[in-house]
């Protein structure tokens, strides 16, 4: 029996998405695992829908659902939700720049059955070199095991309980924004949830390598900054 369900949001780097499916596979613990295609490239998609029964996750083409242009991280929030609550599991994010490691599903199901009071709970970023890496930098220096924070989690890989689940309909979430991270990560606290991030449950984090365009901060931040202010890209 599926011990929580995880979603994988997928905008093309089919390459990064496979390795992600794959951990997923392998994981120590049952998942139910859903892909969700938001208008990727039509190579994408095929490659997708080939790797779907071989790997053996669920595949959802957003062009089906809406019509609604990419990115439709609100969406996915919603319909995943509706069926976490549904199903009663608990809701795993892992993102399609993220490597999960075999055990690193069930020790977050295990650190959120020892704490009823938990809303989010997220594993560590680490490079290939095993250190800290974006977004978690914040936390780099940190020696604790389990940081309880009021700062704003990453959904990179990201538990939702299901007592928040049930305290907040997504239903709720701001159109005008791309992004939740921030608005959720405040909104758990907010309604008497603890957050948390897991020291010791490190995950492979490649970064932006979900939405490639990022890496533009990096090598022509004029023009990252160009998309992301005048082009309303990005919006948390």
């Amino acid at each position: 029996m599926a011990k929580a369900l995880v979603i994988t949001p997928v905008k093309n780097s089919i390459e990064t998405t496979l390795e992600t499916a794959q951990a997923i596979k392998a994981s120590s613990v049952p998942v139910i695992h859903k892909i969700f295609n938001d208008f990727s490239s039509a190579e994408t998609k095929a490659a997708l829908d080939k790797n779907a029964p071989k790997i053996g996750y669920e595949l959802v083409h957003l062009e089906d659902v809406t019509d609604t242009p990419s990115p439709n991280y609100k969406l996915v929030l919603q319909m995943a939700q509706k069926e976490a609550v549904e199903k009663q599991l608990p809701l795993l994010v892992v993102e399609s720049d993220v490597t999960v490691e075999k055990n690193t599903i069930e020790e977050m199901l295990r650190f959120l059955d020892g704490h009823q009071n938990a809303g989010l709970v997220g594993a560590i970023t680490v490079g290939y070199d095993r250190k800290v890496n974006f977004p978690y930098l914040k936390f780099k220096d940190v020696t604790e095991k389990v940081i309880d924070t009021k700062r704003s989690l990453s959904f990179c890989c990201t538990l939702f309980s299901p007592e928040f689940l049930a305290a907040y309909d997504f239903m709720q979430l701001d159109q005008s924004k791309d992004w939740y991270d921030t608005f959720i990560s405040k909104k758990a606290i907010e309604l008497g949830h603890s957050n948390y991030v897991l020291m010791d449950v490190p995950v492979l984090h490649k970064p932006h390598g979900s939405r490639p365009w990022k890496q533009l901060k990096y090598k022509n931040p004029l023009k990252y900054y160009f998309l992301k202010f005048w082009k309303g890209m990005d919006k948390i």
